[in-house]
């Protein structure tokens, strides 16, 4: 009977204690994922340890992580800078009125961010 590692590609070497090892790739890819990959690991291995773990053995964690703070970082730059425009957030009004600006600027970032974890991160 093969084991679950054996059916997905997996192969194991025989150790020099007479143990069986599975051989494990490891890739040479940097993490520089921030908050979006932080999150989103977190939440992998809180609500969806399978997945987590499937991630991490076939060593396409970081790689993973990476392209969702990259996704978010870029889904947020988008989503904030069309709902400036539509809203008329422009910087005639960062002049005439600051704190106005400031307050629209940070409840249209608050609300992109809650579609972005909602979509990417938690999803």
């Amino acid at each position: 009977m093969k084991s679950t590692f054996e059916k997905m590609g997996g192969i194991y070497t025989l150790g020099e204690d007479g143990i069986y090892y599975p051989n494990l790739v490891i890739t040479d890819e940097k993490s520089h994922y921030g908050k979006y990959g932080m999150m989103r690991r977190t939440y992998l291995k809180e609500h969806r340890p399978a997945i987590y773990s499937t991630y991490l053995l076939e060593d396409r964690l970081i790689a993973h992580l990476n392209a969702v703070d990259n996704e978010a970082h870029d889904r947020m730059e988008v989503m904030v800078r069309k709902m400036m425009e539509k809203q008329g957030v422009t910087e005639e009004l960062k002049a005439y009125d600051q704190m106005g600006w400031v307050g629209a600027v940070n409840n249209i970032c608050d609300v992109a961010e809650e579609i972005v974890l909602n979509e990417l991160i938690y999803g």
